[in-house]
Formats: structure tokens, sequence, C-alpha cells
């Protein structure tokens, strides 16, 4: 009696041990599943297609590395100002949803390397004459609200009055509504509204960057064998041409955009 009751003992001991150095990158290939929050408004890094099916090159990029786990991948659709909020919560795994990087916000969750790099810049109504950047110091300027974009203009353009929106289409809708003066966020962004706008009321995009920004794939910065996992899956993308591949397919010479990736992926400084 006394023998099994020891022997129970050591087996409940072994078994809260082990779970107690149980990790999240042990619990997704436990459940087989890697639970990965993106936007599904921001085409076309992810939104619906036709079918309703949620694509884009951040979806692409959470199935790569849930692929180099062995696991399947789910998706959870996130307002950008909900992104860390439902990380550190623990309603999503991983973040693939326009993440740019900051020192105040690697404070909050831990970042991959960068998987994309983005110039971020101003789009402007052809008839308001602004062309430079100094130009709209001092105008009211739309950005996505909550969005490193918004934060990072009310810094650099201090004198200007910043609005934020629920996300670019909002943002461009007040543009061209005159009630701001210009609309900041990524090349890409830009690029793509400049393709949908009417004829009758035409935009362009100032070409000087006022800064660009890199991305990465947000983890909880408590887990640290996880976010080396997802840096080796990265990495090895980008060694194998996976990496490249995934970029010309979103937005290279076959594209609407016709980008030319001027990035690898790696480590961000910080």
């Amino acid at each position: 009696m006394i023998r099994n009751t020891i022997l129970a003992a050591f087996v409940a001991a072994a078994t809260f041990a082990g779970a107690a150095q149980a990790d999240q990158l042990d619990d997704i290939k436990a459940k087989g599943e890697l639970l990965c929050g993106t936007l599904g408004t921001s085409q076309p890094f992810s939104f619906q297609d036709d079918s309703r099916q949620l694509v884009g090159y951040d979806v692409d990029v959470c199935k790569l590395v849930a692929d180099k786990l062995g696991v399947k991948v789910q998706y959870k659709m996130l307002s950008v100002a909900a992104r860390v909020p439902e990380l550190n919560e623990g309603r999503v795994d991983i973040l693939a949803a326009n993440l740019g990087y900051s020192p105040e916000r690697a404070q909050q969750i831990g970042f991959s390397h960068a998987y994309y790099v983005s110039p971020q810049k101003l789009l402007v109504r052809k008839d308001s004459g602004l062309t430079t950047i100094e130009a709209l110091n001092g105008r009211r300027i739309a950005a996505t609200k909550g969005s490193s974009s918004e934060r990072e203009i009310k810094r650099i353009l201090d004198k200007s009055r910043v609005l934020g929106f629920a996300d670019s289409s909002a943002a461009y809708l007040a543009l061209q509504q005159k009630k701001v003066d210009a609309q900041f966020a990524s090349e890409l962004v830009l690029a793509r509204l400049v393709l949908q706008s009417p004829p009758t009321a035409p935009v362009s995009v100032i070409e000087e960057p006022v800064f660009s920004e890199a991305w990465g794939l947000g983890v909880r910065q408590s887990e640290t064998r996880f976010l080396q996992a997802v840096n080796q899956a990265l990495d090895e993308a980008e060694a194998s041409g996976a990496a490249a591949q995934l970029f010309d397919k979103w937005f290279g010479p076959e594209t609407p955009y016709k980008l030319k990736r001027d990035f690898k992926i790696g480590p961000i400084a910080g």
C-alpha cells in the first residue's frame, strides 16, 4: 500500500513537472492547430475573395509557419486595435496582421524576424496642389486608428491634426470627401487605393516615404521557444526561395502592384 502510494505520488509529481514545462509550442503541436489572427480587410495581405475565402500574403505566411510546425492553420479576423489584446489574452496564437515594429510595441509582444518591409507614404487628391511631406505638416491627415502609422505620423508631422479611422477604406473615403488633406499608410495600401480611385476624383502618392517599417509576426513575449520555431520557419522559407515566391504571388510583376522585393527575411533592428 505504501509502495503504491509513493509510486502514485511520483507519477503525479512527474506529470505536474511536465505540465509546468509545457509551453505554447507544445500546446500548438498537441492540438494540431495554429490559430492565426489577421485583419481580413487589407488586400492583398488578408482579405476575402469572391467565394468569401480568406486569402492574401499574411494568410499564406501563417500557413507557411503552420506547415513547418506540422499542424493545420485556422484564422480569426481582428480589428487593428484588437490585435495585441487578442494575442496577449490568448485568444489567438500568432498575429499576421500588418504589424509594424516599434520599440513601444515590442514591450507588449514578441516580434518575429521581418517578413515584409513597408515604405510608409502619403496619399493626396491630385487637385490639392500638395506634393511634399513638408507641405502637409499642419494639415489634417487620416490614418488607421490604433496602427503604428497613426502613432508615427503624429510624431513626425507634429503640427498636423491626425484623425483615426477604422480601416484604410474609411480613411480614403474621408480624403475623397475632403474631410482630411492626406491619408497616411503603407505604400501597398496606397497603391491599391490609387488603382481603385475614379477618374473623376484622382489621387496620387507623394513619392518620398515618410519612413520604412519592418513588419513581423506577433507572439506573446513569454513564448521564446515558439518564437524561435517561427523564426526558423521564416528563415528556411527565405533560404529555399519560398518567401520570395509568396512575395511575387501577391506583389510582383504579374500583379497590379508590380513591386520589387528589396528586402530579405531577417532580424528586426531594434
